[in-house]
């Protein structure tokens, strides 16, 4: 039996990279679905009133309903169903108005009841849609809708932490920390709609980027919040039936996602070319080696003898209820790229950046309702205060400089008042929470032709040399001339007018 782990678990975090999508060539094509479980953000357990914070010491956030004693009985948080219906109707969904949970029974040791709270013919959403938009080199765009076959709810089970290796076959013995037992999921399985580890990955992401827009989720791969298995074959291109179905397992990031696929794509390709037989099976993603590797033979639904769950009355959803929940749905990430797009006029690059968190959208749109220049705006917060917060390492929504003063500074660049140039060197101060008023106090434009004329005649008065070149044809100095300018008036000079005014004076 495995140990108690009362210990700190280790967090490993993986950073990937991308690759360039592998082919399946032009004799094949892969058919992959993907099965997501997404963690819900409530505060307590799906049956019980345990807390669901992360990181808590092992085995402290466990009840007698989710350790499965004698003599308790579930009851479903409401939370959950909200959560798990806002997502269902995010994702374009039918909602049921009758559902149920069922026992999916198995035996595995972090699982401490030995059956597991889910869902199976009657899920609360099925029959949806999600679109996605893939990008070329150029971030040209296009876009393919992929079929969602349902939603469900269900529990998490725990975790195993096995010491000496990280599977269960080769380590010396596995730890069990049951904080996760009990923890809402909610399951969004897709249609066979995909066709490479490109698609895979960015529909990952969308399905991230919507759960986090909803506020149902954190969507945090590394925290375990967001986990994806993939269900990927081969076939002949033309045929209509489907190879033989393989499931990886154990990727923790989306660019993870895209090599496990592009990987099993050609491992599979080169195995049907040499006659053998692809067998229905779980793999897992080995990280450091970049393959996939034999788990265990792929269970049947009917090896789970999934049966009603007795304790936990059926689900019914009025219409009443239903309309309510709809109208809290937020604007979700693809309607607003459309918008940005379409009525601002921004590139599919910025709509893309601006739209990635909803922080940073809502961020932007407080930006340009304060008057700001939609361009101007995402030029600013996809640039400099992108480079910034990733250096700081901190979120926009920390961030000291709030959208009413930068739509201020856009606004003074825009009429001439401060330069670009200027804005930028005054931004460390903008960041740092100083008003506009402040940042920019003497770091004004000069403009008025009157002033800027008595500084040219200074500098050309000072470099005799440099003019008489000019005059001699080294028409190459005028650059010369505005720099000293600029020089002379700590960059605050218009250089437009500038340029025009030396021009003239060294022509005269």
């Amino acid at each position: 039996m495995p140990k108690y782990y009362n210990g700190n678990l280790k967090k490993i975090f993986i950073i990937g990279f991308m690759i360039s999508t592998t082919s399946a060539g032009t004799e094949y094509e892969a058919i992959i679905g993907l099965e997501t479980h997404c963690q819900l953000s409530t505060n307590t357990k799906i049956f019980s009133d345990s807390s669901t914070a992360f990181g808590s010491i092992p085995n402290t956030n466990i009840d007698p309903v989710c350790m499965g004693l004698p003599g308790i009985l579930p009851v479903l948080n409401e939370k959950v169903l909200e959560y798990a219906v806002k997502a269902g109707l995010a994702l374009n969904c039918q909602i049921a108005g009758y559902s149920k949970f069922d026992r999916k029974q198995y035996f595995y040791p972090d699982l401490p009841k030995n059956y597991q709270i889910s869902q199976y013919d009657l899920p609360i959403a099925e029959n949806g849609w999600l679109e996605i938009e893939l990008v070329d080199k150029h971030f040209n765009p296009t876009r393919k809708k992929i079929g969602i076959t349902r939603l469900h709810m269900e529990e998490d089970a725990g975790k195993l932490v096995h010491v000496g290796s990280d599977c269960l076959a080769s380590s010396s013995y596995s730890l069990v920390d049951y904080n996760r037992a009990g923890i809402p999921l909610v399951e969004i399985v897709s249609e066979p709609d995909l066709r490479s580890g490109k698609e895979a990955a960015e529909y990952a992401q969308e399905l991230r980027r919507i759960m986090c827009y909803l506020g149902i989720s954190d969507g945090n791969m590394q925290e375990g919040s967001l986990r994806c298995d993939v269900n990927i074959s081969v076939r002949p291109l033309g045929k209509k039936e489907f190879g033989v179905k393989v499931e990886i397992k154990n990727m923790n990031s989306f660019n993870a996602i895209q090599r496990a696929i592009d990987y099993e794509i050609e491992r599979q390709i080169v195995a049907v070319k040499a006659g053998e037989k692809i067998l229905q099976e779980t793999r897992l993603w080995e990280e450091a080696s970049q393959r996939t590797i034999s788990m265990r033979i792929k269970e049947g639904s009917s090896d789970y003898r999934y049966f009603p769950e007795p304790d936990l009355a059926p689900i019914e959803i009025s219409s009443e209820q239903l309309y309510e929940w709809r109208k809290q749905l937020p604007e979700l990430p693809m309607e607003k790229r459309n918008y940005y797009e379409a009525k601002l006029g921004l590139s599919a690059y910025d709509a893309r950046i601006l739209t990635e968190e909803r922080a940073t959208a809502e961020y932007f749109e407080a930006t340009i309702a304060a008057n700001a220049n939609p361009k101007q705006a995402a030029n600013w917060i996809t640039q400099d205060i992108a480079a910034y917060l990733n250096k700081q390492k901190l979120t926009i929504a920390e961030l000291a400089l709030t959208p009413e003063n930068l739509a201020k500074a856009i606004l003074l660049i825009e009429n001439g008042t401060i330069s670009n140039k200027k804005a930028k060197d005054k931004l460390s101060e903008l960041l740092a929470g100083k008003s506009v008023e402040e940042a920019f106090k003497g770091a004004e434009q000069i403009s008025e032709p009157a002033v800027l004329e008595l500084i040219i005649d200074k500098v050309i008065a000072e470099n005799p040399g440099e003019l008489e070149k000019y005059r001699a044809g080294k028409t190459k100095l005028l650059g010369f001339f505005v720099g000293k300018v600029l020089k002379e008036t700590s960059g605050r000079a218009d250089p437009k007018l500038t340029n025009q005014l030396v021009s003239k004076k060294l022509s005269s």
